[in-house]
């Protein structure tokens, strides 16, 4: 991409494009559904991320696609967490943590077509059928690029089984919040951290879609890299995207495989381990992702993720973590129990933290990383609420010049100081 000389990062952004520019978006898709005059709509930048851009007319004054963005900063305050029950001593590492459970969907394809235990799609298919809700937005397939992903409003069990599974490409479920707002009824939301943080601020600024948000299912991340990861992974193992019918980042086991299904073939081709997909793809992640704090959706009302605080046996079936940390969520894990739709042990809170360490430290890096940003003049997203600079005091020191460092020296190696001349305008 081509670079503009734009000496500073501005303290404000007057819309989601400028945003986009200095590379403060997360691509959940919120502005889209956001803009009152329709004038955004995202396109995938294959190197980036799905990123906003204005339609040939001038954009308006409303601001409201900047109100309802994560990328600009996060806040727990505004969300209203707290209450009885809270686990004090994972607050400050993992936010609002009520109960942590271990286990699976009792639904076996749900268990081994999902990419752990098939919770998340379990949990949101007891709201639709037994909890009184209307839908459910989430992510699936694109049909005009099955190598691509899109969002879903889903009713039905075999729609929820079609989309299951990692999507480690971008995926904006927000741009149709729209589709949550006019149903009939309450609704289900199932997205990454940024995800539902860009709801839930969505929920403030627009009291209609407050009303129809019946629970928000998040899941762990470590972060979306872009289309170009998907695409160069494809062509390592001699497969143009073009070629893909279906394709599975990981799943049909745990904790599965790369694997795709070509147009012209009804089998399976098993192209790489999770580790080995992963590793490669994790490369292609944009820098913003590594200033996010919040790894394990902590304004949802329920987190799933997987449990790796132990290893995964040969042939063993999907399992899952789930991290309740409201008392509606609390609530929809107990009826879903009771119901049958997931099997779950109540676990130590501890090994959530064993879990997911990488995502600890990367919490306890982001203070080291932000000062830096800031002192070069580049723009960092605001946060408040999360304990950054006790997290970093808690990482070792080679770790604290490590993000002081690397943080210098990737932005002024990738010119961070200046802006992105990326097509913000149709």
């Amino acid at each position: 991409m081509k670079q503009i000389a734009i000496a500073r990062a501005p303290l404000n952004f007057h819309n989601a494009t400028e945003v986009a520019q200095w590379r403060m978006c997360v691509g959940c898709g919120a502005c889209v559904y956001a803009c009152q005059d329709k004038k955004l709509s995202l396109l995938d930048i294959e190197g980036e991320g799905l990123r906003p851009v204005l339609s040939n007319d001038a954009c308006g004054s409303c601001n409201d696609c900047v109100s309802v963005c994560p990328g600009v900063g996060i806040d727990h305050q505004p969300v209203g967490r707290g209450g009885e029950g809270l686990i004090n001593e994972l607050a400050q590492s993992w936010g609002p943590v009520l109960e942590v459970w271990e286990g699976h969907a009792s639904d076996g394809d749900l268990r081994r077509e999902g990419s752990s235990g098939g919770l998340a799609s379990a949990l949101a298919l007891y709201c639709i059928e037994r909890g009184g809700m209307h839908g459910l937005l989430h992510v699936g397939s694109d049909d005009q690029a099955r190598f691509k992903n899109k969002s879903s409003f889903s009713r039905s069990r075999a729609a929820i089984l079609a989309a299951t599974g990692s999507k480690y490409a971008p995926a904006s479920p927000c741009d149709q919040l729209q589709a949550i707002e006019e149903a009939e009824g309450p609704c289900v939301f199932v997205g990454k951290p940024c995800d539902v943080q860009a709801l839930r601020k969505a929920q403030i600024l627009r009291p209609r879609l407050d009303d129809k948000v019946g629970a928000a299912i998040g899941i762990f991340c470590a972060g979306t890299p872009s289309t170009q990861g998907t695409i160069d992974l494809l062509r390592q193992h001699g497969i143009e995207p073009e070629q893909v019918e279906e394709l599975r980042y990981r799943g049909r086991g745990w904790p599965g495989t790369f694997a795709v299904r070509l147009k012209d073939s009804t089998e399976w081709k098993d192209l790489a381990t999770y580790a080995e997909a992963w590793g490669f793809l994790q490369k292609y992640r944009p820098y913003r992702c590594y200033l996010c704090p919040d790894g394990t959706s902590e304004f949802a009302d329920i987190a799933c993720g997987d449990p790796w605080y132990r290893d995964v046996g040969e042939g063993e079936e999907g399992s899952s973590l789930v991290v309740v940390r409201t008392a509606r969520g609390r609530d929809i894990v107990r009826a879903a129990i009771a119901a049958g739709y997931v099997k779950l042990s109540r676990i130590d809170p501890a090994l959530l933290q064993r879990s997911q360490r990488e995502l600890q430290y990367k919490r306890g890096a982001i203070w080291g990383r932000l000062l830096t940003m800031k002192a070069l003049g580049v723009a960092a997203p605001r946060f408040q609420g999360f304990s950054l600079f006790r997290n970093w005091l808690r990482i070792p020191a080679r770790d604290q010049i490590r993000a002081f460092v690397g943080t210098a020296r990737r932005i002024i190696a990738r010119g961070y100081r200046q802006a992105y001349d990326y097509p913000s305008r149709r």
